[in-house]
């Protein structure tokens, strides 16, 4: 399994229909492409003021690696990027394979 993480700040002005649009994208995505087992979107509400300009997250789980390399290309991934570019200001993406005895759930 891939977790798929992104920490995302918006332009200056971005419309709250605009980020919507975006999360409407994200969270269509696992209907659209095969693997993609998951979607969280959220915004950021920490007490403490440490994501230095970073308003939003987006974490996604592929089943595994051809999973991935599936929705890299996808045109649904494309159409998101058309939707999500415009009103982009900075993004850290970072992805992880999750190994065995990685995780703890209680």
């Amino acid at each position: 399994m891939i977790r798929h993480i992104l920490l995302i700040a918006f332009k200056p002005g971005t419309l709250p229909e605009q980020i919507d649009a975006v999360r409407a994208a994200f969270l269509a995505i696992p209907h659209q492409v095969s693997g993609v087992l998951a979607v969280e979107w959220g915004r950021d509400d920490s007490p403490e003021g440490r994501a230095e300009g970073f308003t939003h997250s987006v974490l996604m789980t592929f089943a595994d690696e051809a999973a991935r390399q599936r929705y890299l290309p996808h045109p649904d991934h494309d159409a998101l990027k058309a939707i999500f570019r415009p009103v982009l200001e900075r993004i850290i993406v970072l992805d992880y394979t999750l190994q065995a005895g990685d995780a703890v759930s209680i």
